[in-house]
């Protein structure tokens, strides 16, 4: 008898299937991959064994050591939940509460199934903290979720989600968000504890690297429907469906054209410091400093890309927003020739037109409030105010034809939409569209690919090597993706600690890494 046994399984929400006929199965201590894109109906199927979708119609059978899940009662759900089937969420920082420590939301968690005192849930809360590598977890067990690290959050997640010691564990995209590093810290102790307790896990995914290195088995659904399943060595080396081979085949191939002539950015001993507390009544008087960026010097020609790669908290983001004007900087970067930062309100307006960003979550970039017309057209009221209303609407078709969307969907049909009528890729397109429809000459990209699926991440990618082709635009990409980097940089900086460990052609530092660290983000 398998530990999960999933046996045509259909989802129907209202008149709509979004889960048909759905059939596999998990054995104890396997360790089995979902994959598709969004939209595919691996969240829902990996929810429903949980009943968690309150508005589903679920049909099939769901066995879970060999008992009903659907036949269950309320109390018998309950046992279920986090006691013998628990669940880490995409985005910690959403997912656990922001008023209450993490501490006292494992112990919520603890006692709910074990009657114990809250005294012993403390311990046993600051004992899964240290099993899942949380430094210090008599400290951190006081903290608030904000207090912690995207990797230390994670972290919280997986001990809350084991602290009942389950005999599945469903982990939603568990490293999405993270550094690579982290990403590989994650996996390490999810196996490690794996091995430990005999513990399943059902990994929901879209990132194949991640399969190829953790999973056991691989399930591919396609608009709800389970297309193919097998090993992961059968399904990585001798795909057998069409769509399988389409994500195998989506790694981002190299596109780049040679870059022009001169210096179109340049920077010289930039410097961002941002003012912090001191500690107790210090405090009231005066300001710590910290250093986000130390001293970084760099060149970005027309129609070249800057790969800027480094760990959260490396300053890579805080050196973008320096390129972008948004934080005060020391030192001198050049835009066009001409001084960028430092310059009062009136002159900087002009220069700003010529650098734009793309931001990396495209849905909470655009406004909800806005049309598509609107959101696209908004730099020209101030850029280009004197155009007439006819002619900024057919900037803004020129705009949206550039990034492929009027061709998907006609004009009308996009310009009076809202972003949430749109999916992840053509809200990233949506976005690009705004970024160029002023005429720029750089391009601030900040992880412009790490929300996407795999299919959509090429997609994007080669849209934006033809729109730097066509416009000569010069690229500062800001990433934790290798792969991305691979696919697009002509040069790469890598950042540490605030400071710029490493810096060169992209082959050269990707191929024959000097630095200690770079080698560590290589390996990882």
């Amino acid at each position: 008898m398998s530990l999960l046994e999933v046996q045509g399984l259909s989802i129907r929400f209202g008149q709509r299937r979004v889960v048909d006929g759905v059939s596999f199965r998990i054995e104890a201590g396997e360790k089995l991959a979902l994959v598709g894109e969004s939209g595919s109906g691996k969240t829902v199927t990996a929810l429903s064994t949980l009943r968690l979708l309150d508005a589903a119609r679920l049909e099939g059978s769901i066995r879970f050591a060999g008992r009903e899940v659907l036949a269950m009662s309320p109390a018998e759900l309950q046992e279920l939940r986090g006691n013998d089937i628990a669940v880490i969420f995409q985005e910690p920082m959403t997912a656990l509460n922001p008023v209450m420590t993490v501490g006292v939301q494992i112990m919520e968690a603890i006692r709910l199934h074990r009657p114990m005192s809250r005294a012993e849930a403390r311990g046993q809360a600051i004992a899964a903290l240290r099993s899942v590598g949380v430094t210090e977890p008599e400290r951190r067990v006081d903290n608030y979720p904000h207090q912690l690290s995207g990797g230390q959050r994670q972290r919280a997640m997986i001990a809350m989600a084991l602290a009942c010691e389950p005999k599945l564990l469903i982990a939603d995209e568990p490293t999405t968000a993270l550094d690579v590093s982290i990403r590989h810290q994650i996996l390490d102790l999810l196996d490690t504890l794996r091995k430990e307790r005999n513990l399943a896990v059902m990994m929901i995914t879209h990132d194949l690297n991640l399969v190829r290195r953790f999973a056991d088995r691989v399930a591919v659904m396609e608009r709800g429907v389970l297309v193919e399943q097998g090993t992961t060595l059968e399904i990585m080396q001798n795909p057998q469906h069409a769509y399988t081979r389409k994500l195998i085949d989506s790694r981002a191939v190299r596109d780049v054209a040679e870059p022009g002539q001169g210096k179109l950015l340049a920077g010289s001993e930039v410097r961002v410091i941002y003012p912090v507390p001191r500690p107790g009544f210090r405090g009231w008087f005066s300001k710590a400093q910290f250093t986000a960026v130390q001293g970084a010097t760099f060149e970005l020609a027309p129609g070249e890309t800057l790969g800027v790669i480094g760990e959260s908290g490396s300053g890579k983001t805080s050196l973008a927003l320096a390129l972008l004007d948004l934080v005060s900087a020391s030192g001198e970067i050049l835009l066009d020739g001409q001084r960028w930062n430092g310059l009062g309100a009136g002159r900087k307006r002009e220069l700003r037109r010529l650098v734009q960003v793309v931001f990396q979550d495209p849905f909470s970039s655009l406004s909800p409030r806005l049309t598509i017309e609107q959101i696209v057209g908004e730099g020209l009221e101030i850029h280009a105010p004197a155009l007439s209303p006819k002619e900024r609407r057919d900037r803004v078709i020129q705009a949206l034809d550039d990034v492929g969307m009027i061709e998907e969907e006609g004009a009308e049909a996009v310009l009076s939409r809202y972003p949430h009528e749109f999916s992840g890729g053509q809200r990233q397109r949506i976005a690009i569209a705004r970024a160029l429809i002023v005429s720029p000459k750089v391009v601030v990209l900040d992880e412009p690919t790490s929300s996407l699926d795999v299919t959509i991440q090429k997609q994007v990618l080669q849209l934006l090597a033809q729109l730097q082709r066509r416009h000569g635009l010069a690229y500062v990409l800001v990433t934790h993706d290798i792969d991305v980097i691979r696919a697009m940089a002509h040069r790469v900086m890598v950042m540490k600690d605030g400071q710029v460990v490493e810096a060169g052609a992209v082959d050269q530092v990707l191929l024959h890494p000097e630095s200690s660290y770079t080698k560590e983000l290589m390996l990882a």
